[in-house]
């Protein structure tokens, strides 16, 4: 009796072990739920050895899907959804008692097939993986029995980042898993617990044979203990017969106390990041003294320093091999990256700081924290490109003032030579009819009277109009008042008197205007010629350059016209040094931050003071070529950050304390500290010290070159006269030396002549 009850039973076992469950993507927030039911019919009941085995697997399935569920409850008030990977071994363990509860909890579920290979996986499982990431969902289920396949999914989601590594993971214990390869995975998936099954022989009443029954051991990760050469899982608790048996927490939190443990800090000197403030001594045989590290200090320092304080760990500062070189790190032949971004990639650094900007160059290399600060970027340039001293007799008046003044003193001059004209047409007129009606009428002595004060008044009147009765003279008397030189006589005529007093006050006005402003110029600073926005270092000759390709990539896909023309002629250099020397030259534009080009505007200030004190006449007037100008424009105002490894745990703690330390205003006032002493050693003339009465030779130079280019005209002048005077005047046949007024009394005649 007792064994037909026990043939029913294994029969009804079988038959529930043919439905396997394939669920691809579902969820209770509405996503198609898709179910593929494979049907197999096991009628074979020739071995009960085999029959056993069967049993036996259930029962194992059976204690995996308690545990999953009793885990997966505790986790549900944190939740926002699921991601479920399995394999076909697993997947009996997800069925209506699993589903029912998680509740309303969203989730993804995905069945890895036997021959796909994670590591580079289908289309289908990627597509979902990803809106997975897109989601955010908090936690994943990976229940795939073959370890040595999760550790290639595992490598894949972390080098593309197609897995959020911060999220809670569930996996199967897997020796695989642990290999030395695999050590770095482990530092950055710390929410992680392994199920590990241990199994306990019991005798059956049903079956009457010895049944194996699971309990699991379930561990974690040793974070933040680091992981030596050995991988030594940290027991968390034991799950059996369907409870916990220490109720620990499964999912402690474990990056807000790093519990002292050390961070490697990979930085290079750089202002206002970090400055090298000792270095350790070298011993006679040239090899370091002591730990070897150097004293770094700076503002991301003092950063580092806070955080270190909050989340309880100790900073390792060290430099890359070659760091003055490198810097931040060039991409090398065989795809590694030295310098800074070298350690980083590698896993060696845990934290880099180097004033790294929050762009996508960085953000595909490594993580980056929130922005602390933003940075004015913008190019050191030349100063004082082209001598303007000559020019100081044209400063006072705008270019367009100039015009107007030049277009009314051609006008005057014609004009007074108009009006003049005209008005002796007018009074020769008059007197020609006055003499004709006298001479016809032949009235008396009253008359001839009249005619002769008509007469004179039109000789009086001629007489005054011989200032600008001719257009060289007219233009020359009009020049003369410009220059505040009186006329040797009013011109008669009220026309041109008239005429006359307005042009007086307009001269007045000019020249008491171009005084002043001349004035102003003289006691004021040379005036400094210099590059101040993107537009006229673009119109200018130099070339642009600055560290990286990313920085030239930058300009080149920039959407500003100016911006995309920089990128052009835009030069790739990694020596800062050489870079500052070539802008001394007046031949190239450096681009960085604010701040280091402060720094090397001051180094370079300090370097020829040096010179100068040693008198090192040659280098100091080779390095006193050009001045060096930081642009007053801003190319971009650029976010600074603190790097992490890629997928770095360590990133959620240190965003909230970084935002901390920004509202209470700790970054500027470390900021002020660093910049202190550079400040207060620049000796550049500042804006506010344009008012101090400043009066040399060299400002004088303009007037020099006036007096010149008029002492040249001038001899030209004499000589053009003095040609004349052997070729034309002395060869004319009326000439004689004895009585020269002849020529000239001739000469006038005939002009007379040709007027009437």
């Amino acid at each position: 009796m007792f064994h037909k009850y026990r043939t029913i039973f294994i029969s009804l076992l079988c038959l529930l072990l043919t439905v396997n469950q394939n669920l691809h993507i579902t969820g209770a927030s509405g996503v198609e739920r898709a179910v593929r039911i494979k049907k197999e019919t096991i009628l074979s009941n020739k071995s009960t050895t085999k029959l056993y085995n069967i049993v036996k697997q259930v029962d194992y399935n059976e204690d995996l899907e308690h545990l999953i569920i009793d885990i997966v409850t505790e986790m549900l008030g944190e939740l926002n959804c699921l991601a479920i990977i399995n394999d076909n071994n697993q997947q009996d363990i997800f069925g209506g008692r699993f589903f029912k509860s998680l509740g309303s909890i969203p989730y993804y579920k995905v069945l890895v097939e036997d021959k796909e290979d994670l590591q580079s996986p289908n289309y289908r499982t990627l597509s979902v993986i990803l809106h997975v990431k897109r989601a955010g969902c908090e936690a994943y289920i990976l229940l795939i029995s073959n370890g040595g396949k999760v550790s290639r999914f595992l490598i894949f989601g972390d080098r593309h980042r197609v897995l959020d590594t911060r999220a809670k993971f569930i996996l199967l214990y897997d020796n695989r898993l642990f290999h030395p390869n695999l050590h770095y995975l482990w530092k950055k998936i710390v929410n992680v617990v392994f199920l590990r099954q241990h199994r306990r022989h019991h005798t059956s009443v049903l079956i009457g044979h010895q049944v194996i029954r699971s309990w699991y051991d379930i561990s974690t990760v040793p974070f933040p203990s680091p992981i030596h050469k050995t991988f030594i899982p940290h027991h968390l608790d034991t799950w059996h017969h369907g409870k916990f048996h220490s109720g620990a927490d499964l999912f402690r939190e474990k990056t807000l106390d790093l519990r002292g443990q050390q961070l490697k800090v990979v930085t290079f000197q750089h202002i206002p990041a970090s400055t090298k403030l000792a270095t350790p001594p070298l011993r006679m045989d040239g090899t370091v003294e002591g730990s070897g590290s150097v004293i770094f200090g700076g503002l991301e320092i003092e950063v580092l320093r806070t955080l270190a304080t909050v989340m309880n760990f100790h900073p390792d500062v060290y430099e890359a091999e070659n760091a003055d070189v490198e810097q931040w790190g060039r991409k090398q032949l065989n795809g590694s990256y030295s310098g800074l971004l070298g350690e980083v990639m590698s896993g060696e650094a845990d934290v880099a700081l180097g004033n790294l900007y929050y762009i996508p160059y960085y953000l595909e290399l490594m993580d980056l924290t929130i922005p602390y600060t933003t940075q004015c970027l913008t190019f050191l340039t030349p100063e004082s490109l082209t001598d303007n001293s000559w020019m100081t007799l044209i400063l006072p008046f705008r270019p367009v003032m100039w015009a107007a003044v030049l277009v009314a003193m051609i006008l005057a001059g014609f004009v007074f030579y108009a009006l003049a004209s005209y008005h002796h047409h007018i009074v020769s007129t008059v007197d020609v009819q006055t003499h004709d009606i006298v001479m016809v009428q032949g009235r008396g002595r009253a008359n001839d009277s009249k005619m002769v004060h008509v007469h004179e008044e039109g000789k009086e009147t001629g007489k005054g109009l011989y200032l600008f009765s001719e257009l060289e003279n007219g233009i020359l008397y009009t020049y003369g008042m410009l220059l505040l030189i009186s006329l040797p006589k009013l011109p008669s005529g009220w026309s041109l008197r008239v005429l006359t007093g307005c042009w007086w006050i307009y001269c007045i006005l000019l020249v008491v205007a171009y005084r002043a402003s001349m004035t102003a110029i003289l006691t004021n600073p040379t005036p400094r010629v210099t590059i101040d926005t993107l537009d006229q270092l673009v119109d200018h000759h130099i070339t642009c350059g600055g560290w990286g390709e990313d920085i030239k990539q930058f300009f080149l896909t920039s959407l500003d016209t100016s911006g995309q023309k920089i990128g052009l002629k835009f030069e790739v250099i990694y020596d800062s040094d050489l870079a500052v020397e070539r802008v001394a030259k007046g031949e190239f534009a450096y681009y960085e931050n604010i701040y280091f080009l402060q720094y090397l505007r001051v180094r370079r200030q300090l370097a020829l003071k040096q010179a100068e004190t040693k008198k090192d006449v040659n280098y100091y007037q080779e390095s006193k070529e050009r001045n060096l100008h930081i642009m007053h424009d801003c190319v971009i105002h650029m976010p600074i950050s603190i790097g992490l490894q890629k997928n770095s745990p360590l990133k959620t703690h240190m965003d909230r304390f970084l935002r901390c330390i920004v509202e209470a205003g700790l970054v500027k006032k470390w900021l002020n500290d660093v910049m202190l002493n550079i400040t207060s050693a620049d000796n550049t003339p500042k804006e506010e010290d344009s008012n101090k009465p400043l009066m040399n030779l060299h400002k004088l130079y303009g007037a020099f070159v006036a007096l010149g280019v008029g002492y040249f005209i001038s001899i030209c002048a004499l000589t053009g006269e003095n040609i004349h005077w052997q070729c034309v005047v002395k060869k004319s046949s009326i000439y004689d030396k004895y009585a020269i007024n002849i020529y000239y009394d001739h000469k006038k005649s005939l002009k007379m002549l040709k007027n009437n």
